[in-house]
C-alpha cells in the first residue's frame, strides 16, 4: 500500500503541478467498473462526499475504472487500491477462499465497509410470450448469459435448486449482456436476464424497443437460497421505472458492497464512512439507483466479511448496529 499511496501522490502531484499536493495529505483509490456501469458512479458519488471536506481531513479520492468485483477484491488484497466496489457474493467467496478464488486461498484481511445499491437478478420477457412467472421460462427461449458471467453463475444456482438443467428451455442462448436486448426485441429469444442494478440502460432498451415485461422470481427455491446465503437478498424492482412496467418486481439478487483491506488504517475508512453516511440524501441524489438506500440496510446487510474497525466505529456512534 505504501508504494500505492507515493504513486498516487506522485501522480496527484503531476495532476495539480509541482508543489501543489500537501505533505500530509492522504490519496486513496477505489476500484470500480465500466464506465458504463453503475460501480464507476459509486466510487465517484464517495468520492465527491469525501473530497468535498479534504482540507479538513488531509485524505483525497480518486476513482479508478477496472474489470470490476474480483479484480478490485484482488487488488485492494494486493495493496494496489485501497478500496472496492465488489458483489455480495464475490465479497463472500473471497473471504472464505471459495470459488474463483480457491487457488489462492481466503483473504482473511478482506472488510466490508458498507453494502450499496441491490443488484437484482432479472428476468425481462417478451410480452407476447406468455411469460409470467419464472416457472413459465420452461420451453421458452431464453439468453441464460455468456459463461463467466455473474448473470449465467445466479442463473446455475437458481436452475439448480429448481432441478433445472438446460434442457428444460427450447433455446439457451449464451448472448453477452450488451447484445441480449436486441436479441430480444428481433423475436431471436423470448426472455433474458441481467443482474444488474436499476434503472438499467439495457433493460431501458428492451422495454422501450418493444414490448416487454419484467418477471417476477420469487418462490421456494429463491426464498430458500435467500435464507441459506449471507450474499443473496429479497429485491424488489420499483414499478414505473420501465415503460410497461407500472407494477413492482420482485425477485432476489446480490448487492454492490464497498470493500477494503484490515491495512486501511482506521481513521481513513472512519472518514470515508462518516463522508458519506452524514450526507446521505446527497449521496441518494448522485445516481438512480441510490434513490431507496436505507443507512440501516447499508450498514447490515450483504456484508460476508468482517466490517472494517473504522466502518464498525462509525456505525456504532450513529446507532446503526448494536
Amino acid at each position: 500500500m505504501k508504494k500505492h499511496l507515493a504513486g498516487g501522490m506522485i501522480a496527484l502531484g503531476a495532476a495539480l503541478g509541482a508543489g501543489a499536493a500537501s505533505a500530509q495529505e492522504t490519496f486513496i483509490a477505489i476500484g470500480t467498473g465500466g464506465v458504463t456501469g453503475v460501480y464507476y458512479p459509486t466510487g465517484g458519488a464517495i468520492c465527491r462526499l469525501v473530497n468535498r471536506d479534504r482540507a479538513d481531513h488531509g485524505i483525497r479520492c480518486g476513482v479508478e475504472s477496472t474489470a470490476g468485483s474480483v479484480y478490485n477484491i484482488n487488488a485492494v488484497r494486493s495493496g494496489e487500491l485501497e478500496f472496492g466496489v465488489a458483489q455480495s457474493d464475490w465479497q463472500y467467496h473471497a473471504y472464505q477462499g471459495t470459488s474463483q478464488f480457491e487457488d489462492q486461498g481466503a483473504f482473511e484481511g478482506l472488510r466490508a465497509v458498507f453494502s450499496v445499491h441491490p443488484e437484482p437478478f432479472t428476468v425481462v420477457a417478451r410480452a407476447d410470450a406468455g411469460i409470467e412467472t419464472f416457472e413459465d421460462l420452461q420451453g421458452k427461449r431464453v439468453n441464460v448469459g455468456n459463461p463467466g458471467s455473474g448473470q449465467r453463475g445466479t442463473m446455475e444456482v437458481l436452475m439448480e435448486e429448481m432441478g433445472w438443467t438446460m434442457d428444460d428451455f427450447a433455446v439457451a442462448s449464451e448472448l453477452q449482456a450488451a447484445e441480449q436486448s436486441q436479441a430480444l426485441c428481433d423475436n431471436n429469444i423470448d426472455a433474458m436476464i441481467y443482474t444488474v442494478g436499476h434503472p438499467s440502460g439495457s433493460i431501458q432498451e428492451a422495454t422501450t424497443a418493444c414490448d416487454a415485461v419484467l418477471v417476477d422470481v420469487d418462490n421456494a427455491a429463491t426464498q430458500a437460497l435467500v435464507e441459506a446465503n449471507p450474499f443473496y437478498r429479497v429485491a424488489t424492482i420499483p414499478g414505473g421505472m420501465y415503460r410497461g412496467n407500472e407494477e413492482d418486481t420482485t425477485t432476489f439478487g446480490v448487492g454492490a458492497t464497498f470493500i477494503t483491506s484490515a491495512d486501511v488504517p482506521e481513521e481513513v475508512v472512519y472518514t470515508v464512512v462518516r463522508a458519506v453516511f452524514e450526507n446521505i440524501d446527497q449521496f441518494r441524489s448522485l445516481h438512480p439507483a441510490f434513490a431507496n438506500l436505507d443507512p440501516q440496510e447499508m450498514a447490515n446487510d450483504g456484508l460476508s466479511a468482517p466490517l472494517h474497525p473504522g466502518a464498525e466505529r462509525y456505525f456504532r456512534e450513529a446507532g446503526l448496529i448494536e
